[in-house]
């Protein structure tokens, strides 16, 4: 299994940037999928969540209103859109997987992930 993110970048205040997470190796569709966030010292943060199909999300009270999860289960692919980016955004962005039913509920929390991206650095800096 393989979740490759890309996406990152430096970019001012107020910019927008997508971050796109690609999966092999799984049946993409029974995962459920989600980004959080890490800083150097800190815990890893949860972001955002999104369902085996697509039709519910979560997010980090942090990020509501400014940041928008998808995916594509043609092409294997999460998304973040992430809009208004404030220096606090700052962080090493990972995709993860959690294998689940199709009524699972949403889950914030790390240790339920069965994948782990490889991270993708995201700076926000005037």
């Amino acid at each position: 299994v393989q979740l490759q993110a890309s996406g990152g970048g430096l970019v001012q205040p107020g910019d927008s940037l997508r971050l796109s997470c690609a999966a092999s190796g799984l049946t993409f569709s029974r995962y459920a999928l989600a980004w959080f966030r890490q800083n150097p010292g800190e815990e890893r943060k949860f972001v955002a969540v999104i369902s085996r199909s697509g039709r519910s999300t979560d997010y980090a009270d942090s990020v509501k209103g400014r940041f928008t999860i998808s995916r594509d289960n043609d092409k294997k692919t999460v998304y973040l859109q992430m809009n208004t980016l404030t220096p606090e955004d700052t962080a090493i962005y990972y995709c993860a997987a959690d294998h689940v039913i199709l009524t699972a509920p949403l889950s914030p929390i790390e240790s339920d992930y069965d994948f782990w991206g490889q991270g993708t650095l995201v700076t926000v800096s005037s």
